[in-house]
């Protein structure tokens, strides 16, 4: 184990994690995903709540651009959007898994 004067918290694979998954929203639109998927934008709405459609708009295509979700648009009118998660973000159920289990056995219930 290096000092820590010549660590660097960035390049550690905890902070990577973290940049991925950080925001009020994006690690419930992860969870709301490995449980309920395909979603659809105005269903992903409903389930998180007072979300702005620009807010949920913006954390959707940062988790696209991230690589942890597809958008999957149909050629229908009217249009039909759905979200699902990739294998990246299918790999990130047992850390949310792992969350929601510590939350479980700690909440005081």
């Amino acid at each position: 184990m290096k000092p820590i004067e010549e660590a660097n918290f960035n390049e550690t694979g905890y902070s990577y994690t973290l940049s991925l998954i950080s925001g009020k929203y994006k690690p419930i639109i992860l969870y709301c995903l490995m449980e309920y998927e395909p979603v659809r934008f105005n269903e992903m709405q409903r389930y998180l709540g007072k979300v702005s459609d620009k807010t949920l708009s913006q954390h959707l295509k940062e988790l696209e651009k991230d690589g942890l979700i597809v958008r999957t648009v149909y050629n229908q009118i009217p249009s039909k959007v759905e979200y699902t998660l990739t294998e990246k973000g299918n790999s990130l159920v047992k850390v949310l898994d792992q969350l929601c289990t510590w939350g479980m056995e700690n909440r005081g219930f």
